[in-house]
C-alpha cells in the first residue's frame, strides 16, 4: 500500500449533495462518511464522458453514468485488492487484482463473475481493445492473455521475473507493459513474443498509455517520465518538475495527456509531453489511477476513496468525495437520529438524521479527542490527549473546556446522567465528576496501568479495563476500585455492562471477556478472530457487537455464546462502535471511517 503523506479536510457535502439518498434501508454497514466510500481506489475506466468505474481496495467497484453527480457501489464478490480495471463500452469491462483475481461483467457491473487466471500471483493492470481480447499483467512477470472475453486466460513468456505494473494494448497485437526497475516490454503479435526495451532508467515505471502503435508515455518513482514516437525504439526522459511518485498516466491523443501521483500531484501537457504543468486540485492524498475520454473530461481517484473530476482539461478539478480523512476514536448515540463522534485534531462531528448528514462542532481544541459520552440529545462530554475534557449542554452548539487537574492522556469517559460520569485515562488515572464536570476529582486506581475504557450503569456501579488485562470495578462510585482477574495480560481496550451484572471487554488478539455476576468471574469467549478488537456496544443482556482492526465486525444474539463475522466493507481499524437497539448502530475508525447498520449488520 502506498503510503498517504497528508490527511486533509474536504468540504462536507453530505449524502444529497452526492446524489446519494440516506439508505436507511440498506441491509448490512454502509458507508456514510467519507463518501461515496473510504477505499483507496487503485484505478479507473471511462469508456465514454459520463461513464467512469473505478476499482480499488477491498473489492471495492464504483460506477457512475452521469459523470460523477452519483456514484453507485456495485457488489464484485470479492474482498481482493483490484489493482486494474478496463472497459471497452459502457457494458463490458474487466477488472483484476490480488491473488490473481479477475472479474468481468457484460451488463455494466450490474453482475461482476470470476474468471479462472490460472495464477496466485498479483495483477496489477489490465488492457481489451475489444469485448474478446485483453491481456492482464503483474508480479514476477506474470503476462495473461484471453481472445474469447476471458474464458479462456493463458499465460505467456514475458522474459522476466520483475513486477509488471501497468499494460496498454492499441489494437490486438500491439501492446506494451511496464513494471519494477524499468522494465519495458513490447508485442506486435498479441504476446506471441515479448521483447525487452531500454528505459534508460532503474526506476519503477507504475503506468504507460499509447495511443497509436508509435506513440507512448510510462511513468513511475521520482517523478519520471517517459516518452516514444517509435513504438519504444527509444524511450526519452521528459521533466516533469516533480520528485514525486507518478503512478497513472492517460492520453488521448498524441499530445495532451495528464499524470497523477504522490500528494495529490496532477501534471498536464498539451504539447507531447515537451512541457508538463501542475494543476490544483484540491487534495494532498495520493492519487493512483487517472482515465481521459478526450481533452476535456477526464477522473482522476486515490488514497481514502477520493475522487476528482475535470470537464476542462484539468483547469479546474472537483471533488466527488467528500467527508472528514481524520481519525476517528469514539462514538455516542442518544438515539437512532442524534450521535456524535470525536478524533483526531479536535475533530467533533454531529448528527441529528442518523448520520445522513454530519456536521463539524468547535471544540476549541486541536488535541486528538478519543473518548464521548452523552446521556441525552444535549448533554454530552469527551475526553482526550493532555487531560483535555470538553462539555456541551446545547448538543454541541457551543462546547466549554473543564479543568481535569491533570495532563494524562484521557481515553474513555462514562456518564449515566448530567451530573455522574467518570473519566479514565493514562497511568491508571480515573476522574469522578457528580455535578456534571463543574469539578473533577482524581481517584486511587491502585495501578499505573493505562486505562482505555469504561462503562457505568449507574451512579455507583462501574468497570474499567485498560492495559496489561487489567479490570477494575468499583460499586460506590469509585471511591475505591477493586481489581479483578480477567485471566489475561493482553491489553483491553473496550467494556460495555447493561447492568450492575453482565457486561463484555474487548482487546488485543480477538480477546472478549464476559461476566454475568458483576466480574467476580470474567470467561473467554471465542471471537474468531486474532485481530485487535478497539470497541464494544450492547443493548441488552443477549445483543452486542465488537469492531476492531482491519475492519472487523463480530455480532452476537446469545450473550457472546457465539460470535459471527460481518461484512464491513472495509479494512480500515475500527475504533469504536455505538448500538441504541439491535438493529440500529454506528461504527467508527480510521481515515474518517464511519459506517452505519440499520438491519444488525446482516
Amino acid at each position: 500500500m502506498k503510503v498517504v503523506l497528508f490527511r486533509a479536510w474536504i468540504l462536507f457535502f453530505g449524502m444529497a449533495a452526492l446524489g446519494t439518498s440516506a439508505s436507511f434501508a440498506q441491509s448490512g454497514w454502509f458507508w456514510q462518511n467519507p463518501l461515496p466510500q473510504g477505499n483507496s481506489l487503485l484505478a479507473a475506466a471511462a469508456p465514454n464522458a459520463s461513464t467512469v468505474v473505478a476499482a480499488g481496495e477491498d473489492g471495492t467497484i464504483l460506477r457512475t453514468d452521469d459523470a460523477g453527480a452519483t456514484w453507485t457501489r456495485q457488489s464484485s464478490g470479492t474482498t481482493n485488492i483490484l489493482s486494474g480495471v478496463s472497459f471497452v463500452d459502457a457494458d463490458t469491462g474487466t477488472a483484476v487484482g490480488a491473488s490473481g483475481t479477475i472479474l468481468r461483467t457484460d451488463d455494466g457491473g450490474a453482475t461482476w463473475r470470476p474468471q479462472s487466471s490460472g495464477t496466485v500471483n498479483n495483477l496489477r493492470g489490465v488492457s481489451f481493445v475489444d469485448a474478446d481480447t485483453g491481456t492482464a499483467v503483474g508480479a514476477s512477470g506474470t503476462i495473461l492473455r484471453t481472445d474469447d472475453g476471458g474464458a479462456i486466460w493463458r499465460p505467456q513468456s514475458s522474459g522476466t521475473n520483475q513486477s509488471l505494473l501497468g499494460v496498454s494494448f492499441v489494437d490486438a497485437n500491439t501492446g506494451t507493459a511496464v513494471g519494477a526497475s524499468g522494465t519495458i516490454l513490447r508485442t506486435d503479435d498479441g504476446g506471441a513474443t515479448w521483447r525487452p526495451q531500454s528505459s534508460g532508467t532503474n526506476q519503477s515505471l507504475q503506468g504507460v498509455s499509447f495511443v497509436d502503435a508509435n506513440t507512448g508515455t510510462a511513468v513511475g518513482t521520482g517523478g519520471t517520465i517517459l516518452r516514444t514516437d517509435n513504438g519504444g525504439d527509444t524511450w526519452t526522459a521528459q521533466r516533469s518538475g516533480m520528485p514525486e511518485f507518478l503512478t497513472g498516466v492517460s492520453f488521448v491523443d498524441a499530445n495532451s495527456g495528464t499524470a497523477v501521483g504522490g500528494s495529490g500531484i496532477i501534471l498536464r501537457t498539451d504539447d507531447g509531453g515537451a512541457t508538463w504543468t501542475p494543476q490544483l486540485n484540491g487534495t494532498n492524498e495520493f492519487l493512483n489511477g487517472v482515465s481521459f475520454v478526450d481533452a476535456n473530461s477526464g477522473t482522476a481517484v486515490g488514497e481514502l476513496g477520493v475522487i476528482l473530476r475535470t470537464d476542462d482539461g484539468g483547469t479546474t478539478w472537483t471533488p466527488q468525495s467528500s467527508g472528514t480523512m481524520h481519525d476517528l476514536f469514539g462514538v455516542s448515540f442518544v438515539d437512532v437520529n442524534t450521535g456524535t463522534t470525536v478524533g483526531s485534531f479536535g475533530t467533533i462531528l454531529r448528527t441529528d438524521d442518523g448520520g445522513a448528514t454530519w456536521t463539524p462542532q468547535r471544540g476549541e481544541t486541536s488535541e486528538f479527542l478519543h473518548g464521548v459520552s452523552f446521556v441525552d440529545a444535549n448533554r454530552g462530554t469527551v475526553v482526550g490527549e493532555i487531560g483535555a475534557i470538553l462539555r456541551t449542554d446545547d448538543g454541541g452548539a457551543t462546547w466549554r473546556p473543564q479543568s481535569s487537574g491533570t495532563t494524562n492522556i484521557l481515553y474513555g469517559v462514562s456518564f449515566v446522567d448530567a451530573n455522574s460520569g467518570t473519566a479514565v485515562g493514562g497511568s491508571g488515572t480515573i476522574l469522578r465528576t457528580d455535578n456534571g464536570g463543574a469539578t473533577w476529582t482524581a481517584q486511587s486506581s491502585g495501578t499505573n496501568q493505562s486505562l482505555l475504557g469504561v462503562s457505568f450503569v449507574d451512579a455507583n456501579s462501574g468497570t474499567a479495563v485498560g492495559t496489561g488485562g487489567t479490570i477494575l470495578r468499583t460499586d460506590n462510585g469509585g471511591a475505591t476500585w477493586t481489581p479483578q482477574s480477567s485471566g489475561t495480560n493482553q491489553s483491553l481496550l473496550g467494556v460495555s455492562f447493561v447492568d450492575a451484572n453482565t457486561g463484555t471487554a474487548v482487546g488485543d488478539f480477538g480477546i472478549i471477556l464476559r461476566t454475568d455476576n458483576g466480574g467476580a468471574t470474567w470467561t473467554p469467549q471465542s471471537s474468531g478472530t486474532t485481530n485487535l478488537l478497539a470497541g464494544v456496544s450492547f443493548v441488552d443482556a443477549n445483543t452486542g457487537t465488537a469492531v476492531g482492526g482491519s475492519g472487523t465486525i463480530l455480532r452476537t444474539d446469545d450473550g457472546g455464546a457465539s460470535w459471527t463475522r460481518q461484512s464491513s466493507g472495509t479494512m480500515h481499524s475500527l475504533h469504536g462502535v455505538s448500538f441504541v437497539d439491535a438493529n440500529t448502530g454506528t461504527a467508527v475508525g480510521e481515515s474518517g471511517t464511519m459506517l452505519r447498520t440499520t438491519t444488525g449488520g446482516q
